[in-house]
């Protein structure tokens, strides 16, 4: 059996609200996964415990196998706290400066780092887990690569590495405003999307050539109710398609793209579809990508960093 297929490992996406854990072959295959809500704010430091409990089965199974871990587990507030490698970077400068724990039963973790924009402004922009999706997505040409998210990320793959990113809160602030403001008292989420109203909204913020913003705007969702434009199961949706759209315009006035440029979106949920929708609104290409990007970057960096190991 080829040694790279047979190669097991488990990679651990683990966040700020969930725990996630895939057993992957040397291709990528997933071979099993377990997904909990117990992300590092409700662990309370016992990570060596909710970790062993959750992967108990397939050490009875397999054995000891190698263990990687990106995200949040690697912040302040995690298990470790990883250094953030400053782009541009490519997948060997992160397994440079991974740092590995020996566990109680023999077995390793090693935590992969996460990436500093030193160049950003007004100050340094980080990710933590993203960098994993762009790695898994490829660095061979060059491109803006769009990650959906709580946090957004817009970017840019030249030379064969990570050059340069900007975060943007898009989620945090449709979440918000969806469940704790004045359009939370009203808004009622259907249980599909209203492509409809989210499509209008979008449309809206395109075209308006006027200088008015993100914040003037986020007001017609009250007042296109208090109009009669708009019906309660209407208005989450269109929030939806006011801030995204925003985020694309704003990225466009920051460089990011130009009009017909050619983009991805990398994700693995539904907002990959929700930013695809808002960029062919705005004209741009969608270059193919991966739905286990993240998968992939995290085997491309264990392999750098078992490379290393064996030529040590």
């Amino acid at each position: 059996m080829n040694a790279k297929v047979s190669q097991l490992r488990i990679i651990l996406d683990w966040g700020t609200t969930s725990f996630r854990a895939l057993l992957v072959n040397g291709t990528g295959k997933v071979i099993d996964r377990i997904e909990t809500e117990e992300g590092i704010q409700s662990v309370r430091g016992d990570f060596l415990g909710v970790l062993q409990r959750a992967i108990t089965p397939w050490r009875e199974k397999h054995g000891i196998v190698p263990i990687y871990a990106a995200g949040m587990i690697g912040s302040r507030n995690g298990w470790i706290e990883m250094p953030y490698v400053p782009a541009p970077a490519d997948a060997g400068a992160l397994a440079a400066q991974v740092k590995t724990m020996q566990l109680p039963d023999g077995g390793t973790i090693t935590f992969i780092p996460g990436l500093t924009d030193p160049s950003a402004y007004p100050f340094p922009d980080v990710m933590r887990g993203e960098e994993t999706q762009l790695v898994g997505f490829g660095l061979n040409e060059d491109m803006t690569v769009v990650l959906p998210g709580t946090h957004a990320k817009w970017a840019r793959i030249a030379g064969g590495q990570i050059a340069a990113f900007q975060t943007l809160v898009t989620g945090e602030i449709f979440g918000t405003l969806s469940q704790h403001s004045f359009l939370s008292k009203v808004a009622r989420k259907p249980e599909t999307p209203d492509w409809e109203a989210f499509d209008k909204a979008v449309a809206m913020v395109r075209d308006d050539a006027r200088p008015a913003g993100l914040l003037t705007r986020l007001f017609a969702v009250r007042t296109g109710w208090l109009s009669g434009a708009l019906s309660p199961a209407e208005m989450t949706d269109y929030l939806s398609g006011i801030v995204v759209a925003s985020e694309f315009r704003e990225a466009k006035s920051l460089g990011w793209y130009v009009d017909g440029a050619r983009i991805a979106v990398v994700g693995d949920d539904d907002l990959v579809e929700v930013y695809s929708r808002v960029a062919k609104a705005f004209g741009l290409i969608l270059a193919p990508a991966p739905d286990d990007a993240a998968v992939r970057g995290c085997l491309a960096i264990a392999e750098a960093v078992e490379s290393v190991r064996r030529s040590a």
